[in-house]
């Protein structure tokens, strides 16, 4: 499947594959017609984390040149990264050279920043926990000043960071876009509640998405931490006793929402945690009635977890049919809503 090699300037206007599970049916439709397709009394779920200027290019303190690209904010304060050898975005990940092997107490000058490698982790040695220097407001300046977003080499032009965000986008947790709520405008919500479908958030630190390091990867997604306000749970359980449908935005909503239930015993309560579910066929979610996403890859991760939510042979047929009709695939390509007409 083809990328979309640019956000699009009407992202509304996204092409939207629509599949029932429990008819078979698969409709070509647009993200503007979401309206038609949610009903009065359902619930959308979106994921606001702000996404992160993740990627930054530096050096080690032997001067060779790296690339660090973090993954997820740890408690106490360090950081989980993955380090890249020289080059850009515009090499693809699996091409680029293979960074230097660093050890514990390695110090890296990354832009204005400065940092020193605490951990190596398993599975692979690109695979590092990280302590910068500044702390507070000052880390929080530095980020903003010396990150860039990570991206691709799909992709026709380097991004800015207001390509990537929301347009609910909140708290800066995500390392990558929670690419799926990218063509949910203003406009769109606002019509979606002017017909009684509801909106409520949850934030999920969403991780990265590729590597080029084959064991990295199959390791995807980590576990992410997320926070499920007391206002979405009470929205959800309400929803659930009214015959609405909680329609998740994103797998990282899937993961978050199925991740607590599955931790209480099926009850979903409010708070932060921690998830690392992985959902495939056989996994019968708890909360979610459907799932807005972007259009997978059957060889992907995400492509697992939708299987939770449809079965493998209508999901292949879906995605024979995106290919056949020109849909775009990443971040900012199409959309497919698995969910019951």
């Amino acid at each position: 499947m083809n990328p979309a090699h640019w956000p699009r300037e009407h992202p509304e206007a996204n092409r939207l594959l629509h599949v029932s599970p429990s008819s078979g049916r698969i409709s070509d439709r647009r993200v503007e017609h979401l309206p038609e397709l949610l009903r009065s009394g359902d619930l959308l779920v979106v994921n606001d984390a702000a996404t992160l200027p993740s990627s930054l290019h530096g050096l080690t303190v032997a001067g060779g040149p790296i690339e660090l690209r973090l993954l997820a904010r740890e408690e106490e304060g360090t950081w989980t990264a993955v380090l890249f050898g020289a080059g850009d975005w515009r090499m693809r990940t699996e091409d680029r050279p293979a960074p230097p092997l660093l050890t514990v107490g390695t110090q890296l000058v990354l832009g204005t920043l400065k940092a020193c490698v605490v951990e190596v982790l398993p599975p692979s040695p690109r695979l590092l926990r990280v302590a910068f220097e500044a702390q507070g407001a000052e880390l929080w300046a530095g980020l903003y000043r010396s990150g860039k977003p990570v991206q691709y080499s799909y992709l026709s032009g380097p991004l800015a960071l207001w390509h990537i965000q929301t347009a609910y986008a909140a708290r800066p947790w995500a390392a990558e876009a929670p690419s799926a709520g990218l063509p949910l405008t203003w406009a769109l919500l606002l019509e979606l509640r002017r017909r009684g479908v509801r909106f409520a958030s949850l934030t999920h630190a969403a991780g990265l998405s590729s590597t080029g390091d084959a064991a990295l990867d199959a390791a995807l997604p980590r576990p992410e931490r997320f926070e499920l306000p007391a206002s979405t749970v009470e929205a959800i359980h309400a929803t659930r006793a009214s015959g609405g449908r909680v329609v998740a935005v994103g797998t990282t909503v899937v993961r978050a929402l199925e991740g607590r239930a599955a931790q209480a015993g099926g009850r979903l309560t409010a708070g932060e945690g921690v998830t690392d579910l992985l959902m495939g066929p056989g996994f019968i979610p708890k909360v979610v009635s459907g799932l807005l996403t972007g259009v997978h890859e059957p060889a992907t991760s995400h492509y697992m977890l939708l299987q939770a939510f449809a079965p493998l042979a209508l999901l292949r047929e879906a995605a024979q049919i995106a290919e056949k009709r020109g849909y775009l695939g990443h971040e900012f390509g199409d959309s497919c809503l698995i969910l019951d007409a």
